[in-house]
Formats: structure tokens, sequence, C-alpha cells
């Protein structure tokens, strides 16, 4: 039956998204437990979850179902009286049936004794009810299963594909569905994809967040929805209008649950607001400890912000990290202001990352755990850096330095390190004690995007800056910066100049890993001096070193024995050293991609050409695609060049420039495998059979732009019920259960849709095969030219600088 007692009724007015896994879950679950209860943070669901699955179980007469409310009610007795009044009025129906009770009590947080104090009574008298409790933390009662509810799951933030990741979201799904509700004609776009995509990720998934999101889009387009975020609380304000208090805006939502916590707790929440990258035990004692007493029972206090769905544990390492959910971290926020806690908590909080962040300017090379640490702190840096942007504080020149060094390597270049660093060198002192270090990370950031000038000129500030102060472990790493950026810009006698200072300096310290490093850049120049015996005693040198104490750093030295072994003809050991470099996760991108080219010129000189040209097309596009990827210097260009050349004349031209094209068509993962010795399949192979036919993928592409079944029939000139038939193979096809899974099954192939029939009067030109436009007959050697970029490119000129 779908009636409740104490309730609204089982069926309820709006639709019910996602959720399917743990609907399947919670119906497992129910016969082998007693009491289950659903635990979650404000907002996530519970309720809605709890009634949804109690409906089912109602409609397949599994259990006679009896609701109760308890956010209404607070006193022990009227507790227990309204729960024995709903149950005995159910029961003489569910006995006659022979049917078991399932009794639903919502909201239990405010009232956990009471609920702890009549189920340890009510259980054992009654062996034929269950218990579905919904709480924002467990009634820790004997026989309690726990039940945690997450936030619905949003887009994959590092796919490439966003439509395609909207598509599979179940947050996604609910922002339109309810957003339809208000906007009948609001679809989900390649457009609007990657706005849903950031609403639905900042505000975590959680469904009452969404919804309250969804109804603004009336008013405003996704994309000025997504601006308005960093406020939130204010914004987000228009619940259902019949809803409980709590549920009406995101903000007294949040409230209730924060009034239920202690004072110590509701403080030490207050705090930990100031770090929106996550924290570990140690970090969340620090920025307490202006309370002793918190300081010292942080883990109990840590236990007991989880268990009330405030906090949450962020992966499975160790130690401990744990974060907020950015909406109770920005509720927490507001309290520190109101509280006049925020001075306080921020200078503890800076002057914890400063202590992490010193190895930077007291050591000549920092270790790899030094920069997993600030990784893992990133986001708390940023935070930090913003806190110090208005002011003249120095430690923002050592901060603005760590995280240059955690974004000087990435493969996505992230240009605000950038701009954090030449706003501290313009807003600190000229004296400032780490100006140095930010000087060298401005250098270091301009060598990453070819800023050469810019790159050499604060190279020169900070290795005059550090000669002054005389602290030379750290003068050690700015010549060795230096020197790289004098390699890259073509000034070997200047390069070499700098990195024997710095191995000088290596060397009377002790510095194992500044003296390999120096090691191995002096064997780069002495390659291509010709000096390969003196270069193949200090590679020997320099490799064990890195091997074994310093792997993040290996990456250059091992494409410098590369070379050499290249420079001997010694093929397999070349080989040997790139295909090293690319299984290892390397922390400058130039590596990898050198070492891909040296894969290449080890395959043309093998005769490979056509694995030769696939490789050297992967690369130029990694150097032209991703900013921040230099040249290499000029030796190594010609190398290169004599590459693709040699295979330009053993192939006819037309094949050549195929297998060209074909690289530059790879993924990076493909390139990388490719490299590795996993072929990938070249412009000759067969392609496999699509399992749609031409019209079918043509209604796939249309379902994705949004377009009902009557519109994808105007568009195609078709039935309905054709476009109907199309629908129902797909799914069988594919083995899909819905339209939404088709839509995001075309988004992920990237399927095109087909084009809007031309007006009547218009002509239509005959199309150019692309094979016609790209590959015209030529000369062996002459320059390959790319579609999709303009104008024609020359592919000599690209791939040598």
């Amino acid at each position: 039956m779908d009636t409740s007692f104490g309730c609204e009724p089982l069926t309820q007015l709006s639709s019910f998204v996602g959720r399917t896994e743990e609907l399947v879950e919670l119906a497992q679950l129910l016969p082998k437990v007693r009491l289950l209860t659903l635990t979650g943070p404000a907002g996530v669901g519970k309720t809605r979850l709890a009634l949804e699955f109690a409906s089912q179980q109602s409609r397949s007469r599994r259990y006679d179902v009896v609701v109760v409310r308890l956010s209404p009610l607070g006193e022990s007795d009227a507790i227990r009286r309204q729960v024995l009044s709903a149950l005995d009025e159910a029961t003489g129906e569910a006995e006659a049936a022979g049917r078991d009770q399932l009794l639903v009590l919502d909201d239990c947080e405010h009232v956990l004794e009471a609920c702890g104090s009549l189920l340890t009574t009510l259980l054992p008298q009654r062996p034929g009810l269950r218990v579905l409790a919904t709480s924002r933390e467990s009634l820790r009662l004997p026989g309690e299963s726990v039940f945690s509810v997450a936030g619905l799951p949003v887009p994959d933030p590092d796919t490439e594909n966003v439509l395609a990741a909207c598509h599979r979201s179940e947050a996604v799904t609910l922002f339109i569905d309810r957003a339809r509700a208000l906007a009948r004609d609001f679809q989900l776009t390649r457009t609007n994809a990657p706005h849903l995509s950031e609403i639905c990720t900042r505000l975590d998934g959680l469904p009452l967040s969404i919804e309250m999101a969804a109804r603004l889009i009336r008013v405003f387009p996704p994309a000025e929805v997504r601006g308005r975020l960093d406020d939130q609380l204010a914004l987000l304000r228009n619940g259902w209008r019949l809803a409980d208090a709590r549920h009406q805006s995101l903000h007294a939502s949040l409230k209730w649950g924060y009034d239920l916590l202690t004072p110590m707790e509701q403080g030490v929440l207050r705090r930990l607001s100031v770090l929106p990258g996550g924290f570990g035990p140690d970090a969340a004692a620090t920025i307490a400890a202006d309370d002793p007493d918190v300081a010292a029972a942080m883990p109990e206090i840590l236990i007991s912000l989880e268990a009330k769905s405030l906090i949450e544990p962020v992966g499975t390492g160790s130690p401990a990290r744990f974060r907020i959910l950015e909406s109770m971290r920005r509720f927490g926020h507001e309290q520190l202001l109101a509280a006049h806690e925020d001075t306080g908590a921020y200078e503890r909080l800076v002057a914890c990352l400063t202590t992490l962040c010193l190895p930077l300017h007291a050591e000549s090379v920092v270790s790899a755990g030094t920069l997993a640490s600030w990784e893992e702190e990133r986001v708390n840096l940023r935070h930090a850096m913003q806190r110090l942007a208005s002011g003249a504080d120095e430690r923002q020149l050592l901060l603005a330095g760590a995280l240059a060094a955690v974004e000087t390597g990435e493969v996505t270049v992230q240009p605000r390190a950038a701009d954090l660093v030449a706003r501290a060198l313009k807003s600190t002192a000229p004296t400032s004690v780490y100006r140095s270090v930010a000087l060298a990370a401005a250098a270091s950031l301009a060598r990453r995007d070819a800023h050469g000038e810019m790159a050499a000129r604060r190279a020169d500030e900070a290795v005059e800056l550090e000669r002054g102060h005389g602290r030379s472990p750290l003068l050690g790493r700015l010549l060795l910066i230096r020197g790289m950026i004098r390699q890259a810009r073509d000034e070997p006698k200047g390069a070499r100049t700098d990195v024997s200072e710095a191995l000088d300096i290596g060397v009377r310290l002790h510095q194992d890993w500044l003296t390999a490093l120096c090691r191995g850049m002096i064997a780069g120049h002495q390659v291509r001096g010709g000096e390969l015996g003196e270069a193949e005693q200090e590679i020997g040198r320099a490799l064990p070193v890195l091997r074994r104490a310093a792997p993040r750093w290996l990456h250059p030295v091992l494409v410098t024995a590369g070379s050499l072994a290249l420079e001997k003809n010694d093929l397999p050991a070349a080989e040997a050293y790139f295909t090293e470099t690319l299984r290892t996760s390397a922390f400058h991108r130039d590596d990898t991609v050198q070492a891909i080219e040296g894969t290449a010129v080890v395959a043309a000189r093998a005769g490979q050409f056509d694995r030769g040209l696939r490789l050297l097309g992967a690369a130029e596009r990694m150097r032209i695609g991703r900013r921040g990827i230099r040249q290499g210097d000029r030796w190594w260009r010609q190398r290169v060049r004599e590459a693709r050349d040699s295979a330009y004349q053993a192939l006819p031209a037309a094949r050549a420039t195929a297998w060209l094209e074909a690289g530059y068509a790879l993924s990076h993962q493909q390139a990388l495998a490719l490299a590795l010795g996993d072929d990938v399949s070249g412009p000759k192979a067969s392609q496999p059979v699509h399992p749609l036919s031409r019209r079918e993928q043509d209604v796939a592409a249309l379902i994705v732009e949004g377009l009902t079944n009557r519109q994808i029939a105007a568009r195609m000139h078709v039935s309905v019920r054709t476009v109907e038939t199309h629908i129902r193979h797909i799914r069988t096809t594919l083995g899909l259960r819905s339209r939404a899974h088709v839509a995001a099954w075309s988004a992920q192939q990237r399927l095109e849709p087909p084009a809007a029939p031309p007006p009547a009067d218009s002509v239509v030109l005959p199309a150019v095969p692309l094979r016609q436009r790209v590959q015209e007959p030529r000369r062996a050697g002459t320059p390959a030219r790319f579609p999709g970029r303009g104008a024609a490119h020359d592919v000599r000129s690209a791939a040598s600088g």
C-alpha cells in the first residue's frame, strides 16, 4: 500500500533521479538487519532516498510501511507516542496480510538519545519490525547497520569530453530535470556543459543545492549561475515553499546541523574553514592551536565531525586526510568572520605553510616527498596567497615559489602560479629574504612558457641577489636553473659555466643530488661537443645517485644517456634509456617529448620508418598543442630533422605524409604506447565495423543535441515511429538502458549530427575530400600539410624549431 502515518504520502510529487545502485544495495541489505541508518551531510537527499526505497518495498508488498517524521518533535514522550500510535494503527493490516513492518524514522539527528531509548525497547518486542532511519550521524545502537549517502556523481574534471561526462553524471541529470520544470526548452549542450559540470562539482553533488541552483535558470543562464557560486549561501535561498524551514535555503539547512554541535566542535569547524584544500590531523591541530584543550582533543573531535557528516576522509593513504564539503566550509567561514577569529586562524595557516615550504629556501634540491606535500596543499597555498595579496608580507614569496615548483612540470599548464609569483614580487620589498626564491620561480615558469628573455632576466636577478646573501645551497640551485635556461637559449658557453660552478658548490657541500644533476647536464654539453668518453663517465657517476635517491630528477639524465647512445650508434641502448624515461613519471614535460623523439630517431635509423614518422607526428602535436614544451636546442633539432628526412627519402611522399598525419592524430597515451613498443594502427589499418548503421548514428548524435523524437524526425525527414524504432535498436545493440545513456555514449564517441537541410534556394557546393586537400602531389622532402590548423604547416620546420 502507498500510505504512511505521521508523514507525507510515500508517493512524491517530484521525479526521483539517480541512486539506482543505492536502491539495489539497500534492498540487499535490509533483509539482513533490523536497524538500517542512512547517514550523510545536509542536503544530500537522505529523506528522499528513504521514502523512495520505502515506496518500492510497499509496492512490492514485502513490508507494510510506516513513516514518522521527527523534525517537529523534541520530547522523548512525544516521539514514543507518535511512533507507537503509527505502528499500532498499521499492525492489524500487516498481521492480516502476513507481512512485516518497515518503520521509517526521518530526521533523527536532534533526538538521538530518545530514538536510541525507544528502539532498544521496541525492536526486541516486535520481531516482525525493521527500522530505516535517516540522520546526519549514526544512532550507535547494537545491531545497527550504517549506510552512508554521498552526493550524486559529478562529471569527471579531468575528462576531455565534458559533454559526455555530463550525460553520465546523475548530478547534472538532476539539474536538467529541475531546470526543465521551469524552462521547458532548457537543454544540455556543448556550450553549457562546462558550466553545468562546474556548478554541480562546486555544490558537491548535493541534491538540495543542485535543485535550488537549477531553479535560477529561469532568470540566469548557466554561466551566470556558475559565476555567482562564490556567494552560494546567499544565492541558494529558493527551497520549496511548503518545505521545512531548514530546507527553505542552503544556509538554514547548514545552520540546523551546526547548532547541534558542541561549542568545541563549532570552534574547530570555524577554524578549519580556512583550509579549502583539505587537511590532516596535525594541520587541524595547528590551526586550532589558540585553544590548547581543542588541540589536545583534536583526534576525538575529527572523529565526531566525521560521524556527523561534516567532514569526510579523502583517499586511503597515511596519514589520514579530510575535507569539508564546500557549502559547509563557506558556512563555517561565515561563522569565523562573525566570531572575529579569522585573523588568528589565517596567521596560523600561513605560518604552517611557511614551515612546510622552507626547504625551497634552505636546500639545493627539494626532495620528491616535499614536492608531493606541496602538491597536496596546493589549494591551501593558493588560498593563503589570496589572503596575503593585499599586503607586503614576504612569506608570500616563499609560498608562490612552492606553487610554481608544483606547476612547472605539469602537463596541463595553470597560468595562475605565474600571476601569483609576479604579484608577490611586485608587492614585497626588494630586500625580502625569500625574494631570490620567487625570482627563480618566475624564471622557471617563463622558461616553461618559452619566454626566453624574461626567464634569463629573472634568473640573472636571482643569482646576483643570492651571491650577496652567501647562501651556497640555494645559489647552487639557482645556477643550475640559469644553466638550463641558457642551454635552452643556445648559449652553451654560459650554460656550462653556470653548471660547473653549481657542481663545485655541490661537491664542496656534499650535496649529492645537486652534484648528480650537474654532472648530467655537463654530460649533455659533452655529448654535443663530441666528448663522448667524458660524457659517459659523468653519466655513469650521476645515474646511480639519481636512481637510488632522486628518481623524480632522473629523466633529463636518462635523455642525455639516450642521446649519447645515439651518437655511438648503439640503438638498443638508446631505446632502453628513452623508454625508461617514458615508463616513469617525468617532472618536466620536455623530457617526455624528447624521449618520444628519441625513440623516433632510433626507429628511423633502424629502418622502421613508419613507426618513426608516427612518433615524430605525435611529438610535434605535443609541442604545438601544449603550452610550455620547447623545441629543444639546435643540436637535438638537427638529429630529429635527419631522422625525418631519411624517412621521406626512403618512402613515397604520400605514404610518409600519411604516417606523419597518423602520428599527429594519436592521443598522449597512444603515443606513449607506441614509443614503448605497443603498436598503434596506422593509416592503412582496417577500421572495425561500427555497431550502428549510419542512420542510427545520426539519430544518436541528435539525441546528444537535446532534440525530441519529433524534432529528430523533422531533421531527418522520417516519421516519428521510425525514430522510435531506431532508438530501440540502438539501445538493444549497445545494451543501454535509457535515452540518457544513449546520449552519453554518443557524446563519448563524438558522433557528429547530420547537417540541417539547406534552404530550398541555396546552392550546395561539392565538398573536397580531406585527403585531397591534405595530400597534394609533391616531391619527397617537401613540407607536409596538416588539416584543421589554418594555413599549411611545415612539419620539418615545426619538428626542428
